[in-house]
């Protein structure tokens, strides 16, 4: 059985790699390391199929160390020792670079295995990961590599990387295949950066493809059918799940509607109708919130009808909510008040209820003033009275500021009369 398409063309040297030229392109950083000759411990993030093993295996290849690859999701403690116990024998006479697949997927016993033999230079560790390393490895084999980020590559770059499969599986079958070029930029877009998936997809197109007179045609119609999904990047439980969130909410907050819609588009498309609903409910309350405090119950109302519909029919509703966040004017006055005292209350800073506001009516032996004294704010003018309610320790301090917008600086306009007229003095009968 054959490889793959995406195995069987793997770049054999830098220059051949596809995209990643902020890490690879003359005089960058990285490339000025290889090319020294001397490779240190490293660990690329990024999303799969942008050439991270394919890296590691040029660099094997090009410091002539001798290449073994584990992977995390299956690898064990005795396969790090087996590899291990290879140093100083004839299997591995200039070194051996050790490729470490999914690294996140290791533990914190099968990391430390690692340490001494990255130490004394016997083993050259390069790991990947498609999360953020930060989180998932441990501080002490952090500390002893350099972590490079490998990008999503992009589909100007693809392109070349899909006619040249084309032209292998050309040579491969001995016969002539027709591919449009409205084909190959398909592919080359719908691959989402995955140049793996796109090569694969290319060599999917040729199987499939219908021969007439001995040549294969192969036109945008069926690169469609067969990679139209192939774009979406998404684990719930993943950097890119939290980034297409944190991507949504933010161009809410940003009155970017178009941007917005987009990225409500990609999580409806994932099957993701409860986050798109949650961040939804999350940005009308902490982004519009008092400059159109109406917006809280319309937008609870559009995400009870996404839910109760489901999808497809979900995405109408939520994109109406979607686009009135994106419209509506901004104010995150109420998130800055509660987290404010928040705050206060966390520092310990609380103190005793002061006692008209308590929900008692019997005063001890040690009270030295009987009764509660808690005014009742209907019984005065404006069903307002001035007396304290906050406890002594913060008496005076204020939370909340409102925001610049027409609705709080009405509500604001209106309480500043009705405490300057309560200030006033009563006038006199004469």
């Amino acid at each position: 059985m054959a490889s793959p398409l995406a195995d069987r063309i793997r770049p054999q040297t830098l220059d051949e790699i596809v995209g990643q030229q902020h890490l690879l392109a003359p005089g960058r950083p990285l490339r000025r390391i290889l090319e020294h000759g001397e490779v240190p411990n490293l660990i690329f993030y990024g999303p799969s199929g942008v050439g991270k093993t394919t890296l590691a295996m040029v660099i094997a290849r090009q410091t002539h160390k001798h290449f073994y690859k584990l992977n995390g999701t299956t690898a064990s403690t005795a396969d790090i020792r087996e590899i291990i116990g290879k140093i100083g024998t004839l299997e591995a006479v200039n070194g051996i670079l050790l490729y470490l697949d999914e690294i996140q997927y290791f533990n914190k016993k099968q990391q430390q295995t690692l340490l001494e033999f990255l130490e004394n230079g016997e083993i050259t560790l390069i790991a990947s990961t498609t999360e953020n390393p930060y989180f998932y490895v441990y501080n002490a084999l952090l500390s002893r590599v350099t972590v490079f980020e490998c990008k999503a590559v992009t589909p100007q770059d693809v392109i070349p990387a899909v006619q040249r499969a084309f032209h292998i599986l050309e040579e491969e079958r001995g016969a002539p295949i027709c591919v449009t070029d409205a084909a190959v930029s398909h592919i080359a877009y719908a691959c989402g950066g995955d140049v793996r998936k796109a090569i694969n997809a290319a060599e999917l197109c040729t199987m499939a493809a219908e021969e007439t007179q001995g040549v294969l045609q192969i036109d945008k119609a069926l690169a469609e059918e067969l990679t139209q999904r192939s774009a979406m990047r998404y684990d719930r439980d993943g950097d890119m799940h939290y980034d297409l969130l944190s991507a949504y909410q933010k161009s809410m907050r940003g009155s970017d509607a178009d941007a917005a819609l987009h990225y409500l588009a990609r999580l409806l498309a994932a099957g993701d109708l409860p986050s798109a609903c949650r961040r939804l409910l999350v940005c009308a309350c902490e982004d519009v919130g008092l400059a159109y405090p109406q917006i809280i119950p319309i937008v609870k109302a559009a995400v009870d009808a996404a839910q109760m519909v489901g999808l497809p029919e979900a995405r109408i509703p939520l994109a109406d909510a979607v686009i009135l966040v994106c419209q509506a004017p901004k104010s995150n006055s109420a998130e800055k008040a509660i987290d404010a005292a928040a705050a206060d209350v966390n520092a310990g800073r609380i103190g005793p209820i002061p006692r008209h506001l308590q929900n008692k009516h019997f005063d001890g032996a040690d009270q030295a003033r009987k009764g509660q004294f808690y005014r009742y704010p209907h019984d005065f003018p404006h069903h307002w009275i001035d007396q304290q309610y906050l406890p002594d320790l913060l008496k005076g301090t204020h939370y909340y500021t409102p925001g610049e917008n027409k609705n709080e600086q009405a509500f604001a306009a209106y309480w500043r009369v009705i405490r300057k007229e309560s200030a006033k003095p009563p006038q006199q009968n004469s």
